[in-house]
């Protein structure tokens, strides 16, 4: 059963990425791979669906009850996953403060609606068919696939949660008189990492004057040290 679930979450993980691809393109006439991870999924789709079809499953025969419960269920999922992702990162992963009916900027009517929508085509539709197919799957098969997708989505997770952490973090473990030892930090990290840096700031546009204000803080910081060690220079041969 566990087997069966993480592969219904990594499909609607999946799905979920691809969706936010078009709708990415509707509003910004380009496509932009969103999502927090570097794989081609968004989590939030796959736990909300699960949730839908362990919680809601019960009112697949009640349309009305099941697109009401799956508004509530998703919405919840919206706004704790961006409280929690905020408390971690210290970063404002997406605001709707400037839509209508929003609640704290976490959750607004505009995409409360779409889930109610998604639960009934997940829960009534979709979900038996995707069920029915899987059930075709040789288990063996089932679990050397699903044991794969784990240890890469594990090891996604991990590269990415780095990545984010780094961002906040780049200038935190270096002294204050350390001018060299915070260059190399800062060169070695946009180095390393400027694929997942220009990855997650495109996927995420709202996080990006926060990490422009931490830029600008630490080319400040350089500078200030820069002009004292000059000065020290100047003193010196004096």
């Amino acid at each position: 059963m566990f087997y069966t679930y993480f592969l219904l979450f990594i499909i609607y993980s999946f799905i979920g990425w691809l969706l936010e691809l078009a709708f990415s393109y509707i509003q910004l006439k380009k496509v932009v791979n969103r999502g927090f991870l570097i794989g081609p999924y968004c989590p939030i789709y796959g736990a909300g669906c699960l949730l839908l079809i362990i919680l809601l499953s019960d009112y697949a025969d009640n349309i009305l009850v099941l697109f009401s419960l799956s508004i509530i269920v998703c919405s919840l999922l919206e706004y704790f996953t961006s409280l929690i992702m905020e408390k971690i990162f210290n970063l404002r992963w997406w605001d709707y403060s400037n839509m209508k009916f929003n609640i704290n900027g976490r959750i607004c009517l505009e995409t409360m609606v779409p889930f109610g929508v998604i639960g009934v085509l997940v829960v009534k539709y979709f979900n038996p068919w995707l069920l029915s197919i899987i059930n075709l799957v040789n288990p063996q098969t089932i679990t050397i696939v699903v044991i794969t997708l784990m240890s890469l989505f594990i090891i996604d997770v991990l590269v990415s949660c780095n990545v984010v952490f780094n961002l906040k973090n780049v200038t935190r473990n270096v002294t204050k008189d350390s001018t060299e030892e915070i260059k190399k930090a800062i060169h070695k990290f946009i180095h390393n990492n400027l694929f997942m840096y220009d990855r997650i700031i495109k996927a995420f546009p709202n996080m990006s004057k926060i990490i422009q204000d931490q830029k600008e803080k630490t080319k400040k910081f350089i500078s200030e040290i820069n002009k004292k060690t000059k000065n020290k220079k100047n003193k010196s041969r004096k």
